[in-house]
């Protein structure tokens, strides 16, 4: 399978018509090569308009919401940015390649080295691999200019607002589990967290933000 014709079209055909049209976005998703991070037996899925799924739980976000959420948190390279459940690192090496540092966080040890190796054998340099609780985001290298849910979450905690820069952005798809998630914006500005919902996005829940049966408001 050529893919770097599968890259090409999936610019052209999910990407652009989408409105995903910063081009430093799309020049690190179209550099990227996704079929690395799947299961062997699934690379000639890599470039599909849907989620797939990489086993624990864990999905690659279709492109086209991923790239919305990536252009409207507006990457710049001297962003220290936090990526939450990195799963594999595809997420992690396209954002690598827009800001200056980047910790992807990882709750799963195995997953977690998995990234790490991949990341590696593409020398993505200002990448690192943490391990930890999803939830509780990494405080020790906060804050961040920039946060990214790899996957879509109930809520965002208030551990991880809590690590926000002033003028920095969280974007993330927020899903109740009734009816379809809501690719949503958060920012700090003069101290105050505000929200904008941006668009649809049918995209898992990550395993670590699944509320139990039990949950009560």
């Amino acid at each position: 399978m050529d893919f770097a014709k599968a890259r090409r079209n999936m610019v052209e055909s999910q990407l652009r018509p989408n409105r995903v049209i910063d081009p430093s976005v799309v020049a690190a998703m179209g550099a990227v090569p996704r079929e690395r991070f799947v299961p062997a037996a699934m690379t000639s899925m890599a470039y599909i308009d849907a989620d797939l799924p990489l086993g624990g739980g864990r999905f690659l976000m279709e492109p086209m919401v991923f790239g919305r959420l990536l252009q409207e948190a507006l990457p710049a390279a001297e962003d220290a940015a936090l990526l939450i459940g990195c799963g594999t690192g595809y997420s992690a090496a396209v954002l690598g390649r827009l800001c200056g540092a980047v910790f992807a966080l990882e709750s799963d040890s195995g997953v977690a080295a998995k990234a790490q190796a991949l990341l590696s054998g593409l020398a993505a340099d200002t990448v690192v691999v943490v391990e930890g609780p999803l939830a509780k985001g990494w405080p020790s290298e906060a804050p961040y200019n920039l946060v990214l849910f790899d996957g879509a979450v109930s809520e965002v905690p208030p551990a991880i607002i809590d690590q926000l820069a002033e003028n920095g952005r969280i974007v993330a798809v927020i899903s109740s589990g009734d009816g379809p998630g809501r690719a949503t914006l958060l920012q700090r500005q003069g101290g105050v967290v505000s929200r904008r919902t941006l668009f649809d996005a049918n995209t898992p829940v990550l395993p670590d933000f699944i509320k139990s049966a039990g949950f009560v408001f």
